[in-house]
């Protein structure tokens, strides 16, 4: 069987970096192995692998739990920060509106990697003490934030995700039916939280809005009006998120 190649036209005129472009250019639309790189790019076997093991030690690439070439740190870290910069400075005030209004704490996830990281936090008005310290990360393998993360996640990355979770795959059906999920918080012990996913511009769930708190108060499916009032705060941040982007693209 044929494979059509990826080869790009020479760009820098530099050998060895048009090479490792070819590579990219075939990681970053998915996980690769050695053998598809080669057919891919249609480099030699002993090229590939020799650019893909320094861009390795680079953090230029690394390997998921299959073995295959993804995007490093370094990259996926540049390829997100601008928007998460965007996300997080218009979660604060957004944050503490949607506390102020709720009486519960509201936090803001990431995923990365296996892990759930919090971004933003709603802060108490009187000593500003975080509900979750910002920069804690957990396991995303149970609990309704590890489920919106996931859940609107291209089918590569659903299929690694329910491989080390607690729920199903009909889970996330129905939590992409829904809108949000609820249930235990593994992030904050003893609590229950609803959460839904932030989309700027209808993209996958690029982060997991939560409301937080008792489960004298969130023990039972939480009521319309605060199912909406979370979602409206989760649509005001994507939609600050594009309006600082719009802003940003023409400065």
């Amino acid at each position: 069987m044929s494979v059509t190649t990826t080869r790009q036209p020479t760009v820098s005129g530099v050998g060895v970096l048009d090479k490792a472009s070819l590579l990219l250019s075939v990681v970053e639309k998915g996980p690769a192995t050695l053998a598809a790189m080669v057919a891919h790019t249609g480099l030699a076997r002993p090229t590939v692998h020799r650019i893909a093991l320094a861009m390795e030690r680079l953090d230029l690439l690394t390997r998921d739990a299959r073995g295959r070439f993804v995007l490093g740190a370094r990259l996926s870290s540049a390829a997100a920060e601008v928007q998460r910069d965007r996300l997080v400075r218009a979660a604060g005030p957004v944050l503490n509106r949607l506390h102020a209004l709720t009486g519960l704490d509201a936090l803001l996830f990431r995923r990365r990697g296996g892990m759930q990281i919090c971004v933003a936090a709603s802060s108490d008005p009187l000593t500003g003490a975080e509900a979750v310290p910002v920069g804690s990360a957990q396991p995303a393998t149970a609990g309704p934030v590890a489920q919106v993360l996931l859940a609107w996640e291209d089918p590569e990355e659903l299929y690694e995700g329910l491989r080390r979770a607690r729920f199903t795959a009909a889970t996330l059906a129905l939590v992409r039916r829904n809108g949000w999920a609820h249930g235990p918080d593994t992030a904050v012990p003893g609590a229950v939280a609803i959460a839904v996913p932030v989309r700027p511009e209808g993209t996958r769930g690029a982060a997991a809005l939560a409301l937080t708190g008792s489960p004298a108060r969130l023990a039972v499916t939480p009521s319309r009006v605060l199912r909406g009032a979370v979602i409206d705060a989760a649509c005001e941040l994507g939609d600050a998120t594009v309006r600082a982007k719009g802003a940003r693209d023409r400065d």
